[in-house]
C-alpha cells in the first residue's frame, strides 16, 4: 500500500508541471504549412497584401487531419503556400473573436460542437470539414471547396489564385486547361503554332507584312506554361495565328539585347525589376504575368493583354484584329456578333450529327 501511495503523490506533483507546458504542433498535426490565426493573417496583410488559403476544420474531423499528413505535408507545395499565401488554420467549433471585413464573428455557442459564425459566414448550411477557402488579397475573389484535396486537386487552385487568372477565366474553364498541360500532356499532340524572336519576325514581315503577338512570359510563371502548352496549339487559334500574325517568344527575363523602332533595349535591372526594359516600356512599367501584346504590320501597339487568356477567350480576339474589325467596330459589339455565330455554327453540326444518326 505504501508503493501505491508514494506513486500517487509523484503523479500528482507531476500534473501541474505538464499543466505548464506549451504544446509544439508536430508536422503531422500541421503539415509543414506555417499556418496563422485569422487575426494574424488580416494584421499582416495591411502591411503586405496576399491571397488568404483558409483551413477549416475541427478537432474531430479525420480528413482534416489526413489532409494535414499528406497534402500540407509535401515539401514543395508548403514552401509554395507559405511563400504567396497567408495560410489560415480556422478552427470552425474555435472561440476567437475576429473582425472580418467590418464585421466582428463570434462562436455564441456553449455546446463543445457548436459552429463560430464565421464559418457559418463562408460555409452557410454546407458545413463541410475540411473545406478550404481561397480569398484574392483584395477579397473581391473568394473560391470555396469541401473535403479533402490532394496535391493534383489543390495546385490548380492556387495558381490560379495567386496569379489573378480569376481576373479572365472561369477556373473549370483553367482547371481543364492546367490539367492538359501538367498531368494529360501526352494528350498534346501537335505542337503549338510556331514562334519567332522578335530579330526574326521583324525580318519576316518585310517580305510577308502580319500583325504581331508578343507573348511575354517567365519560365517560373504557372499560367505563362498553361498558355504556351495549350492556348497556342489549340484548334481555334493555332491556324489563325499562323495565317495572320507573327507569334514573338518574349521572355521578359531574357538577357538578349532586343532592337525595337531603332532602340536597342537591355535587361539593366532598372529599378530593382529581373525583367528587360523593352518588356517594361511596352507594359508601361506595369507587367503582369503573362501578358500578350497586339501589334499592326508597322509594329506599332494596338493593344495591350494582361493575365493568363484561355483559347475560348483569345478566339475571338484573334478575329477582332487579325480582320480589321477594331478599326470600325466596337469590342462589345464584334464579341456578341462572333457568339451568336458560333452558337449558329453548334447548332448546325448538331443538326447534321442527328442526321447522320
Amino acid at each position: 500500500m505504501r508503493i501505491i501511495l508514494v506513486s500517487i503523490f509523484l503523479l500528482l506533483l507531476a500534473r501541474p508541471i505538464c499543466a505548464q507546458q506549451v504544446h509544439q504542433p508536430t508536422v503531422e498535426e500541421q503539415g509543414l504549412v506555417k499556418w496563422l490565426t485569422f487575426n494574424e493573417a488580416l494584421e499582416l496583410n495591411k502591411k503586405q497584401q496576399k491571397p488568404f488559403l483558409i483551413d477549416i476544420y475541427t478537432d474531430w474531423c479525420g480528413w482534416c487531419k489526413t489532409m494535414m499528413r499528406t497534402t500540407y505535408s509535401d515539401q514543395n507545395l508548403a514552401g509554395y503556400i507559405n511563400t504567396w499565401f497567408y495560410p489560415v488554420k480556422f478552427n470552425a467549433e474555435g472561440h476567437d473573436t475576429i473582425t472580418y471585413q467590418g464585421t466582428t464573428y463570434v462562436n455564441p455557442g456553449k455546446d463543445p460542437r457548436s459552429t463560430h459564425m464565421l464559418a457559418i459566414k463562408f460555409l452557410g448550411n454546407h458545413l463541410s470539414y475540411p473545406s478550404t477557402l481561397f480569398i484574392s488579397n483584395n477579397f473581391q475573389f473568394q473560391l470555396n471547396t469541401s473535403g479533402y484535396l490532394d496535391n493534383h486537386q489543390i495546385e490548380p487552385i492556387l495558381v490560379y489564385t495567386v496569379e489573378n487568372i480569376y481576373r479572365t477565366t472561369s477556373y473549370d474553364e483553367f482547371k481543364a486547361h492546367f490539367q492538359k498541360a501538367f498531368y494529360d500532356s501526352s494528350k498534346v499532340k501537335d505542337a503549338p503554332a510556331k514562334m519567332y524572336s522578335l530579330a526574326e519576325a521583324e525580318k519576316l514581315n518585310k517580305k510577308a507584312p502580319r500583325k504581331f503577338i508578343l507573348d511575354i512570359y517567365t519560365g517560373w510563371c504557372n499560367g505563362c506554361q498553361v498558355m504556351n502548352k495549350t492556348t497556342f496549339n489549340d484548334p481555334r487559334t493555332k491556324d489563325y495565328i499562323s495565317k495572320h500574325f507573327y507569334l514573338v517568344d518574349l521572355n521578359a527575363e531574357t538577357k538578349d539585347s532586343l532592337l525595337y523602332e531603332g532602340k536597342t533595349y537591355k535587361n539593366t535591372g532598372a529599378n530593382g525589376t529581373p525583367f528587360n526594359d523593352l518588356v517594361m516600356e511596352l507594359t508601361h512599367r506595369s507587367l503582369s504575368l503573362p501578358t500578350l501584346i497586339i501589334m499592326d504590320e508597322q509594329m506599332k501597339v494596338i493593344d495591350t493583354l494582361p493575365f493568363y487568356i484561355s483559347p475560348e477567350t483569345l478566339e475571338p480576339v484573334l478575329s477582332f484584329y487579325g480582320d480589321n474589325a477594331y478599326k470600325t467596330e466596337k469590342w462589345a459589339d464584334y464579341v456578341k456578333k462572333f457568339s451568336e455565330k458560333q452558337m449558329e455554327k453548334e447548332a448546325a453540326k448538331e443538326k447534321e450529327n442527328k442526321k447522320a444518326k
